[in-house]
């Protein structure tokens, strides 16, 4: 057995020739014989002459001097016994050739025995101890007899360290292979370190195979093989030329335990159920029980590697790939992204495609027949990319393409989808809207690229639904502004930095007080003001808005409250309410607590809601309103006229109310005669709705609304938004049976 540690690679296959620290069965007992004394010589030759050991004959080596026994020494380590006469040249040549022995040469299991002619020249018990010196007899003593008996007592000392020794630096060597194999990446690596670290332990070259374990109806496979068997790496087992170490591999596999033959071991790595293996490596002669012994513990040990290898490569698969379509996740992209930036490489483009209307794909077809929409998708994007280009997934329902700007063309891609995929045998049309970035040199890291992109996808999802927006400077700049506002408005609303204001809204024919519309106000520590078509789309996107919708809704409603308690209330508190809002769950129930809190009746409340929520669809948000108006609760349109819906869509939902965006009011002071105005007015009439104007700014304004036929109306000719105590006062100076403003 080999036992010294490979200092090869643990993947490189050595050519070098065994070292062998123990002799093997065939080779004889080296004994060395020091002495100055030729008839020592001959008496020693004549008494161990054709005497065999534990079946293995013994090899006399003869120095008849200290030096010479040092130039023997020098070339020989696998010395047995060592005959040493204490008094030669001088006194203490004895002694110090023993410390060569122990301390230059570092022959621990060598064993020592010295012989001597004069009695009186015996060593302290305390030299036998420090130099393990077997024992010390007179040449007198040394009879036929006894030196048989010394020299079997001693070789059977120095087999047993020797296997002692053995054992110890198989165990490192184990212990050492060990933790370079669980360094391996992937499974065809372990396996050819598994060659070499087996080949290293047995003392022989590194000619075999290692196969993982399949099932027996579909065949193994080679993963790892060297010498004249390298040839079959990667090949079916099956045709592996020498069967008969295919019938070894495949019995070790089979039976789940390892095979020890004459001329070849197959170790057995694994458990009987799972990722198995087995190793086979050819030896020169029968593996000896002690190199037995240590290959089972080193399958002990590559059994747990090979696990945990298994675990690792499970992890990489659950942190690097997609379960649904086998393709690289984000995290995966990111790596490649930083591979091209630290490669410089400028022609590269990252082209991030997102799936529009996804999620109503699911909602009509389910979500087994979405996944089965992503696939084709996947597969129509990695025909048009080709092999060059990355694919991943790197959201729901979003990919990321990475290869040569030319092959990713936008235009092409687009291109690309006009025509249906196929999807479980019928055509399915979808459509896409893409952001992209390319490299462009700078320092930034894979993450930044690929949040450019997304910025991108972002703008064009607002402004080019379905066509595609490339990443800009500016739109980074823009970007990280909106991020601090929301940044410092979720700083805001946690410290009670918003508050709201409140404008009146007034029946335009008798000047009465119908109702209070709550607005919601931010203004900053330094005193800034942050207008609403700020920081109202930036809590929208990001989810803030729900937090900062209920909390308008509590603090209006209570507001509302104390009015009645006042005496001061108007008919009516309105509330603008987003489409985030009416899209979070359990909208009604929150709405539900903030009026049972505010003790108010659904009467006391007006919903005002913008044009988008027809992006909700129609089941979903005549519904919603259909619930609100049976609860007692009025519904305006705010802002009509500046959305997209269809008045085909309008007509269906149950309204109380449309009011005139303040774009089509404003022109009024002026010698426009308002014909957008007065064609929502007709509009609203022929619904059956209330009618009310926003942004009505002198009473020129005014008196052309009402004789429009417009029931009510509000802006700064009126009041104001006054935050409550100049509510108050306001209030209190404007009884609601005057008509102050004409």
């Amino acid at each position: 057995m080999n036992l010294h540690s490979s200092t090869d690679d643990l993947f490189r296959f050595s050519e070098d020739e065994p070292d062998d620290g123990v002799l093997s069965a065939s080779q004889p007992w080296r004994i060395l014989v020091i002495d100055d004394d030729a008839d020592v010589h001959q008496a020693t030759r004549f008494s161990l002459d054709g005497f065999e050991l534990f079946s293995r004959p013994l090899e006399l080596l003869h120095a008849f001097s200290a030096l010479e026994a040092r130039r023997l020494l020098s070339d020989a380590t696998d010395i047995a016994v060592v005959l040493l006469d204490v008094v030669m040249e001088t006194p203490d040549a004895g002694l110090s050739l023993i410390d060569f022995i122990r301390n230059t040469r570092q022959m621990t299991q060598t064993r020592i025995v010295l012989r001597t002619g004069q009695p009186g020249y015996a060593p302290e018990h305390e030299t036998l101890l420090k130099y393990d010196i077997n024992d010390y007899k007179t040449k007198s003593e040394l009879t036929h007899h006894k030196l048989l008996t010394t020299i079997t007592t001693t070789v059977r000392a120095y087999q047993q360290l020797c296997l002692i020794e053995a054992s110890r630096k198989g165990l490192e060597q184990i212990i050492e292979a060990s933790g370079e194999l669980l360094h391996a990446d992937g499974v065809y690596k372990f396996a050819s370190g598994v060659i070499t670290q087996v080949a290293s332990l047995l003392g022989t070259r590194p000619e075999g195979v290692v196969c993982a374990q399949g099932e027996p109806q579909t065949g193994y496979r080679v993963l790892a093989a060297a010498g004249r068997f390298a040839r079959w790496v990667d090949q079916p087992l099956d045709e592996l030329s020498e069967t008969h170490v295919a019938q070894l591999l495949k019995q070790a596999l089979l039976e789940g335990k390892s095979q020890f033959a004459c001329h070849a071991t197959v170790l057995f790595l694994g458990q009987r159920e799972g990722v198995n293996m087995a190793a086979y490596v050819e030896s020169d002669a029968p593996i000896d029980p002690v190199d037995m012994q240590l290959l089972l513990v080193f399958c002990s040990n590559l059994t747990a590697c090979l696990e945990n290898l298994m675990l690792v490569q499970q992890l990489q698969q659950v942190a690097y790939e997609d379960p649904l379509l086998k393709l690289p996740n984000r995290s995966r992209l990111v790596e490649h992204l930083n591979r091209h930036q630290a490669r410089g490489q400028q022609d590269q483009m990252l082209v991030i495609v997102d799936v529009d209307d996804f999620a109503s794909i699911n909602d009509l077809m389910g979500h087994d027949y979405g996944d089965k929409v992503l696939v084709a998708l996947a597969d129509r994007l990695a025909q048009l990319a080709g092999p060059e280009s990355l694919l991943a997934r790197v959201s729901g329902n979003a990919f990321g393409l990475l290869g040569n700007a030319d092959v990713l063309d936008p235009v092409r891609v687009l291109a690309a989808f006009e025509s249906p995929i196929l999807v479980a045998g019928h055509p399915q049309r979808i459509a896409l809207t893409m952001g992209l970035c390319g490299a462009d040199g700078s320092d930034t890291d894979g993450a930044d690229w690929l949040k450019n992109a997304n910025i991108a996808l972002k703008q064009a999802k607002r402004e080019r639904r379905g066509r595609f927006v490339r990443f800009t400077r500016e739109m980074a700049m823009h970007a990280r502004n909106r991020a601090q506002l929301l940044s410092e408005l979720h700083t805001a609303f946690d410290r009670d930095r918003l508050t709201l204001a409140f404008q009146p809204q007034l029946d335009l024919a008798s000047g009465r007080l119908m109702g209070l519309e709550a607005l919601l106000r931010w203004r900053t520590d330094d005193g800034r003001f942050i207008p609403p078509d700020r920081f109202i789309p930036v809590a929208e996107q990001s989810g803030l808005i729900v937090s900062l919708g209920d909390w308008v809704m509590k603090t209006a409603f209570l507001t509302m409250r104390e009015l009645i308690n006042r005496r001061l209330a108007p008919d009516r508190m309105a509330v603008n309410v987003s489409v985030v809002q009416f899209q979070a769950p359990g909208f009604i129930d929150r709405l539900m607590g903030a009026m049972a809190a505010a003790q108010l009746e659904p009467r006391h409340i007006e919903l005002e809601i913008t044009e988008s929520v027809s992006l909700l669809g129609q089941g979903v948000i005549e519904s919603l309103l259909q619930s609100l108006r049976a609860m007692g609760i009025s519904v305006a349109i705010d802002d009509f006229g500046t959305g997209y819906s269809s008045l085909s869509y309008l007509e269906k939902l149950p309204l109380d109310r449309i009011k005139i965006d303040k774009s089509f009011v404003t022109p009024m002071s002026d010698q426009s005669d308002g014909r957008i105005a007065e064609l929502i007015v007709q509009l609203g009439l022929k619904l059956g709705l209330r009618v009310l104007a926003e942004g009505i700014e002198d009473a020129q304004a005014w008196k052309k609304l009402r004789n429009l036929g417009v029931h009510e109306g509000q802006g700064y000719h009126i009041a104001r938004p006054m935050e409550m105590g100049a509510l108050m006062d306001w209030l209190s100076q404007h009884p609601n049976t005057t008509v102050p403003y004409l």
